[in-house]
């Protein structure tokens, strides 16, 4: 099956299982194994080198029928022989199911158990594009439009490019902000690997005030199917000046001028835990009037459980330390 086959088989796929995303993780050095179990389903698996184990990741994935319980099984068997042929510890994935009994049942009947960390953004905000701006402004909460429309009034200017020099200046900046609000960013060559293989697919946004100050950035995955705001930076500017609501109401334009379906603003915390490493952009996030989804968390398929318990308490550690 080809991509424009999967997504119109699987219409809740996105980038993570995409072809660019894999090409991605080859300029990285790392090894991706697709298998289209047949026609049945797609999966992009990707072998992760880590201290604590060798382990294969199936991020937002695998993609197929999960209430056909006998092509799972199959699907898993697959799976597992391809982790151990890869001298692997575990599987880790992340399928794009909602978070439901039925569907944690699903995942506990194949022999998977939740995993100590995440994968990909398990709870998000998804805004429709097929709807008007008018509907889109509409839908969002009052504090947001007044700091969308205080941005025009301030002359804050929003552009776009996918430079070598603009993912610099984005990567500098994004560091600072890990600095201040503790978070582990990206590095350059990531950065870089994602531009040379998204390509036209892929944008930095920034916000700049009239006196061409940069104020907030954010770096944009798209296509017709699916829009990500996939990382984000800002300076010390955006704590006074509505740079990002310009930013992302740019981009909610831009997506939905080309034809893009939904736009996911890609990780916010989960209810009730105000102390979790995304609580300050979570309140952000939901003014802009999408849907809150939850995806089942990230599970293990356990292949070495020796080398596994080793990697459990190492991250369920890391977990705690880091407020996620």
């Amino acid at each position: 099956m080809t991509w424009t086959d999967i997504i119109k088989k699987y219409p809740e796929a996105n980038f993570l299982q995409s072809p660019e995303y894999g090409k991605m993780n080859e300029l990285l050095g790392y090894k991706v194994i697709v298998e289209d179990f047949g026609g049945k389903g797609w999966a992009q698996m990707i072998v992760r080198d880590a201290k604590r184990g060798r382990y294969l990741e199936i991020p937002c994935g695998p993609l197929i029928d999960w209430d056909d319980k006998k092509l799972a099984k199959k699907v898993f068997v697959i799976i597992n022989g391809i982790a151990r042929r890869e001298k692997c510890v575990f599987v880790r994935i992340r399928p794009q199911l909602m978070a439901n009994r039925k569907n944690l049942q699903v995942l506990a009947d194949l022999g998977l158990k939740k995993s100590p960390m995440h994968l990909a953004a398990e709870h998000t905000v998804m805004i429709d594009l097929t709807k008007t701006e008018d509907e889109l402004l509409a839908n969002m909460r009052r504090q947001t439009r007044y700091e969308v429309r205080r941005a025009d009034k301030l002359g804050i200017k929003v552009e776009k490019g996918r430079s070598e020099a603009l993912f610099k200046e984005f990567h500098k900046v994004q560091a600072e902000t890990a600095k201040r609000q503790n978070f582990f960013p990206p590095d350059l060559k990531t950065l870089m690997a994602e531009r040379e293989a998204f390509g036209e697919n892929i944008d930095i946004y920034v916000a700049r005030t009239e006196e061409d100050e940069a104020v907030a950035y954010g770096l944009i995955i798209h296509d017709k199917h699916e829009g990500d705001y996939y990382e984000a930076a800002s300076t010390m500017l955006n704590r006074k000046l509505p740079g990002a609501y310009a930013l992302l109401w740019r981009a909610m334009r831009d997506l939905k001028a080309d034809g893009c379906k939904r736009f996911n603003l890609w990780g916010i915390a989960p209810a009730g835990q105000p102390n979790h490493r995304y609580a300050g952009v979570t309140t952000f996030k939901t003014g802009f009037g999408g849907d809150v989804v939850e995806y089942v968390p990230a599970h293990d398929l356990v292949i070495s459980r020796v080398g596994y318990l080793k990697d459990y308490i190492v991250e369920t550690a890391r977990k705690k330390r880091r407020h996620l």
